[in-house]
């Protein structure tokens, strides 16, 4: 790269994990792994490592938007990614300072942790439902997320196409719902829905209980997003790039999830 260009450049705003498995550590890993420029802004911080979280902080909101503002003033930002806004108050702070902003808006709506630990305040849930999915380019939930925010449960492959028209009914042009909790079958299938219809992208099941898929998937498709690849494209290969990196994966601590291997996967 041209060291006098200014390339394009991708903000995570999100949560820290001190464990450097998910979160902002993820995102900003997956963004170096695909050399796109990365910026953060911390909506939360967690004492967190492979055997959970133990501790969540949310810093204030005023903080918050002095982040935000302070990359936009400086960076040619190309993609936003949204991780864990744990609050109503973090929630509504990002939308009203993304509301002037014309960067697309990747969402991983983070609700609950790999360990099980709640990530999203109980009174949270109506803000991003109402506030945070309608601003959103493309929404990468989970089932467990999906059917938080649907109100009922994603039973089979049929219910994930059912669940992606429903997502996409809050006002986001596409949604990449990921089938990794469906139970059985030997494959994961993802199921990525805009307006040309409902896109299977499917790979074989590893089994192994990981660490941080989710912020890395949604991070990668953000990557792709700011490289010029259309919605479409840039969900596949965050999805291929994704199972590279389970392949790949190591367990740094006593827990036993693992960390995903961000450079050993890139593309």
């Amino acid at each position: 790269m041209d060291p006098m260009t200014r390339p394009p450049s991708a903000l995570t705003i999100a949560g820290s994990d001190s464990g450097g498995g998910a979160g902002i550590q993820a995102d900003l890993k997956t963004f170096a792994a695909h050399r796109v420029h990365g910026l953060s802004a911390i909506a939360a911080l967690t004492a967190q490592h492979t055997l959970g979280v133990t501790a969540v902080h949310v810093p204030d909101v005023g903080f918050l938007r002095a982040q935000i503002d302070a990359c936009f003033d400086d960076f040619d930002i190309g993609v936003v990614k949204l991780g864990m806004l744990a609050t109503t108050a973090v929630i509504d702070t990002v939308v009203d300072v993304l509301g002037d902003r014309t960067a697309p808006v990747v969402l991983d709506p983070v609700m609950v942790a790999t360990s099980g630990a709640k990530l999203l305040a109980d009174d949270a849930l109506a803000a991003m439902r109402t506030r945070l999915l309608p601003c959103a380019t493309i929404a990468t939930p989970n089932l467990p997320e999906a059917e938080l925010l649907l109100g009922h449960a994603i039973a089979n492959l049929a219910a994930m196409r059912e669940a992606c028209l429903a997502l996409r009914a809050f006002g986001m042009p596409a949604v990449l719902l990921k089938g990794g909790h469906l139970a059985g079958g030997d494959t994961v299938v993802d199921l990525f829905a805009d307006d040309e219809g409902i896109h299977e992208i499917v790979h074989p099941r590893l089994a192994l209980n990981a660490h941080g898929t989710g912020c890395t998937l949604a991070s990668a498709v953000a990557a792709n997003l700011c490289l010029g690849h259309s919605l479409r494209q840039a969900c596949v290969e965050a999805s291929d790039y994704v199972h590279r990196a389970l392949q790949l994966g190591y367990r740094p601590g006593r827990g036993g999830v693992l960390v995903l291997d961000h450079f050993g996967a890139a593309p």
